[in-house]
């Protein structure tokens, strides 16, 4: 792992609602990730995990405190700023996959690319296809989700997640929706792709099992962190 540092926040604070109906979520988060870097943000439901990795992943904006990633400001962009950067820099792997249900797995892999550059293009679809290859799915490219089990169309979100050469993928709660076994291969997948790639994770779980699985483990309680 590579000792830069790619992503820094400090301070970071985020608060729904105004007045006496304010509740405050997180509560003045600080919080640095180095490329190449593979870690677990475990806490129960409601810690605030899933509203750090929408802030983290520009999906929202945080109240307060300083936001920044490569270098770029991220409090401080516009909205059409931080949507490019999203989709140069970010990968994203939800605990329900979100494939869409009429594209093929190969067209769902394509899709954050296609929509980036306005066209699906044939090396586009060489590389969702190797993407494909290395997630054990050559033979269901041209499967619907429908087709495929929940761990085959979850190996098909992280291959789209990484469409893009991500720079950090976040990942919320991935293996939440599958059995042990099946969140352990899906894990297993992950941690070679970190292996294999300069890609970062951050992986949002309740699960100490599968936090386990991951080098580094940030702890999350009540919107501060406890441990990282």
């Amino acid at each position: 792992m590579s000792a830069g540092t790619i992503l820094t926040v400090s301070g970071l604070t985020k608060s729904f609602g105004d007045g006496e109906a304010e509740t405050l979520v997180l509560k003045g988060i600080d919080l640095q990730l180095a490329e190449g870097e593979m870690a677990a943000l475990l806490g129960p439901s409601g810690s605030g995990k899933s509203t750090l990795l929408s802030i983290l992943g520009t999906l929202m904006r945080a109240s307060g405190g300083s936001h920044e990633m490569l270098g770029t400001d991220l409090m401080q962009a516009s909205e059409a700023e931080r949507t490019e950067f999203r989709s140069k820099y970010l990968g994203f792997v939800f605990q329900f996959h979100h494939l869409l249900p009429d594209l093929s797995a190969i067209e769902n892999v394509m899709m954050p690319a296609a929509a980036a550059a306005g066209r699906e293009t044939a090396p586009m679809r060489s590389k969702a296809g190797e993407l494909l290859d290395a997630m054990g799915l050559a033979e269901r490219r041209d499967f619907r989700p429908a087709a495929m089990s929940g761990g085959q169309r979850q190996r098909v979100a992280v291959a789209r997640a990484l469409i893009n050469d991500p720079v950090l993928v976040l990942a919320d709660e991935p293996t939440g929706n599958l059995d042990r076994q099946t969140a352990d291969e899906v894990m297993a997948l992950i941690r070679s792709i970190n292996d294999s790639l300069s890609s970062s994770f951050l992986i949002s779980t309740h699960d100490a099992h599968i936090a386990a699985q991951c080098p580094r483990r940030i702890e999350l309680l009540d919107g501060r962190i406890v441990h990282a």
